[in-house]
């Protein structure tokens, strides 16, 4: 029973990336490991920006400081 966690920020993925990301995550498992669609579950957790960091610093001011040098 594969479980495949995505966390992505929460910038507007839609609906349909999301259904795109599950059938894809589910595709991949069935074709390279031969499992069961129907028993491979795929979670896909958005994460607010504030709490997604890199390089020392979170997305939010990431995101503002990139928008600021434009």
């Amino acid at each position: 029973m594969p479980y495949v966690n995505i966390r992505v920020t929460n910038e507007g993925v839609s609906a349909a990336q999301k259904q795109q990301l599950i059938e894809g995550a589910t595709d991949l498992l069935q074709r390279v490991l031969n499992k069961d669609p129907a028993t491979t579950f795929v979670i896909i957790d958005e994460v607010e920006t504030d709490n997604w960091g890199v390089n020392r610093e979170n997305i939010t001011t990431r995101r503002q400081r990139e928008k600021a040098t434009k």
